[in-house]
């Protein structure tokens, strides 16, 4: 029985950096839908007209869409032992279709990294970018030794768009109204294993690693 791992979590709660050292520690592959839908597009396969077709006129990609690219990767041989979602199930909709779709042919695990909102935003509407290294400081966490300037190389630091405190807050909205219900989904299934994800991230991995089993 191959071991699905879905992992659930805030934007800047780590689960990304996570996913990949669970894909290594466990020999299974890291299936991101943002990374479907880009090589969908760069490839021009069937399915990656279909999504620029949308994408052109600013329309959401229906579930229907997303559910063909995801059971088509799932498909390939390099998931026959399993593999780790992020960023998938992001609806109950998704979420219902996916246990159709695994029947009892699959060990689920859901794991959900908890970390107040509080917490993120610091981590997210703090970072600071430099334009010229690319070295990320935080206002709040790792202030800049001079104001607007870079430790390493002293050049600027910036605040790219998706880091403003008002796109912070809304991205948190976005994500608790969404994600509540799926915690409920799987509650409900007794799969679901919450973690504390506001610690030292090895710590974190070690858990993680644990509750896979």
């Amino acid at each position: 029985m191959r071991k699905v791992i879905i992992l659930l979590g805030p934007p800047g709660s780590g689960k990304g950096t996570q996913a990949v050292k669970l894909t290594k520690e466990l020999g299974v592959p890291h299936i991101s839908t943002g990374d479907l839908f880009r090589d969908n597009l760069s490839r021009q396969t069937a399915l990656g007209e279909k999504i620029k077709g949308y994408m052109d006129k600013g329309l959401l990609v229906p579930d229907a869409l997303v559910l063909d690219m995801l059971f088509d990767r799932v498909a390939k041989p390099d998931c026959d032992k399993g593999y780790l979602l992020d960023g998938f199930p992001r609806t109950l909709p998704q979420a219902e279709a996916l246990e159709k779709h695994l029947g009892d042919s699959a060990d689920l695990r859901v794991l959900n990294l908890l970390v107040e909102d509080d917490v993120i935003f610091k981590r997210m509407a703090g970072r600071l970018t430099c334009r010229h290294c690319g070295n990320v400081q935080n206002k709040f966490l790792a202030p800049p030794a001079k104001e607007g300037v870079c430790d390493r190389c002293e050049s600027e630091l910036y605040q790219r768009p998706d880091d403003k405190a008002e796109v912070v807050q809304e991205r948190l909205r976005i994500y608790h109204d969404q994600t509540k219900p799926l915690i409920q989904f799987y509650q409900q299934r007794d799969v679901l294993v919450v973690l504390d994800g506001d610690r030292d991230p090895i710590h974190v991995f070690q858990d993680l690693v644990k509750a896979i089993g």
